[in-house]
């Protein structure tokens, strides 16, 4: 794969090839969901791949979890021990049944949080890292605004329904884009069940995880589950499949396992994790000025992937440097620039290095200029 040079300035090169637009969404049949607002999303570029009233304001339930277990990693370590204040026993709803004063540490309060949806482990990791929950439900929207979420907020770590207490299906995609990012919390979530200690006993209790398509889906991941009576059923699944990860989001749906389904179904059969270059196969040459060669080839550097609809068309490159020549010599892996490569909205880039060593020309000197190197020293 070559790049020719079709324009240069004084300092800067920039080269598009295979200019070519299209929409990263697919011109298939619309899905048919139970869910009021549902978002399919890339995991690697968050992109969108399919929605349905995505940008409406609803509640959450228990996936509000997903961004109590995000900022408690990002405030506290997960290796610290909880004490278990009085405040974080007896909170309504999904519970592992704390005891006042019992000792767990941060992880397994997150392996209760994201498998058994437990309340009071949300309230007990709130309290702990905040002092309490209104002082943590500050710092999760902190966090919110951090990620650019301008239609999300939060008034408590564990999802009981509040009005003030709201997100879309398409900002809970992006919570969950942030949580697969981290190693430990994509561990948690994709694990079935866990033995989690009781009142100092060690494996007493054991923290099951409710997302049923871990069982049921090749190369689902899990994630988070939630229901109140006025939020409906809530639910925020992930799976990965021959390097594609696909999030899916699902707010207000009465049939949430089959709308998950079926919308990640749509999503392998319609897109494709594409090599676009291998490390090392995108070539750009750039001339070389007083070298064995007249120019070297430069070479990407990592390998540029996107997440494409299959069977679709070519997409763009670019290539960026600061020089518009080389002067030899030339040591091989130089930096020398930057390839971007671009479908629709999406872009992966990588540093362009040279490919090979460039010697400086031997220039055949006079006879005057022998004669003085004669009579040198």
């Amino acid at each position: 794969m070559k790049a020719k040079t079709k324009a240069f300035t004084a300092f800067f090169i920039t080269v598009a090839i295979l200019l070519q637009t299209a929409t990263l969404f697919c011109h298939a049949a619309p899905l048919s969901l139970s869910a009021q607002s549902a978002v399919l999303m890339d995991f690697h570029s968050g992109a969108v791949l399919y929605e349905s009233n995505a940008r409406q304001r609803m509640g959450m339930a228990s996936t509000t979890k997903l961004m109590t277990a995000l900022t408690i990693v990002r405030l506290t370590d997960t290796d610290l021990t909880v004490t278990v204040s009085k405040d974080a026993v007896g909170i309504e709803g999904s519970s592992l049944y704390l005891f006042e004063g019992e000792r767990l540490t941060v992880e397994e309060l997150l392996y209760g949080l994201l498998l058994s949806s437990a309340n009071d482990a949300a309230a007990a990791l709130a309290i702990f890292c905040s002092g309490s929950i209104g002082k943590f439900a500050d710092e999760m929207n902190n966090l919110a605004a951090e990620l650019g979420l301008e239609d999300t907020h939060f008034v408590n770590p564990h999802g009981l329904y509040d009005e003030d207490h709201y997100t879309t299906a398409y900002d809970l995609g992006v919570i969950a884009r942030e949580v697969l990012k981290n190693d430990l919390l994509r561990k948690i979530c994709a694990t079935y069940k866990a033995p989690l200690p009781l009142n100092g006993e060690a494996g007493g209790r054991l923290a099951v995880n409710h997302n049923k398509l871990l069982r049921s889906y090749d190369g689902a991941i899990g994630m988070k589950t939630g229901f109140t009576k006025k939020t409906g059923r809530c639910l925020v699944s992930a799976a990965e499949r021959g390097g594609l990860t696909l999030i899916c989001v699902t707010l207000n749906a009465p049939d949430d396992w089959r709308d998950h389904t079926a919308m990640l179904d749509y999503g392998y059969e319609n897109f494709e994790r594409r090599v676009i270059a291998e490390a090392g196969k995108f070539e750009y040459g750039i001339p070389v000025t007083g070298g064995v060669y007249e120019q070297v080839t430069l070479r990407n550097e990592s390998a540029l992937i996107l997440t494409m609809p299959k069977n679709s068309a070519d997409v763009e490159y670019l290539v960026e440097s600061s020089h518009r020549f080389l002067y030899a010599p030339v040591t091989k892996d130089t930096l020398c620039g930057r390839v971007t490569v671009t479908f629709n909205d999406q872009s992966a880039s990588s540093a362009l290095r040279a490919g090979t060593d460039v010697e400086a020309k031997r220039t055949k000197k006079s006879f005057l200029q022998r004669i003085a190197d004669i009579f040198k020293d």
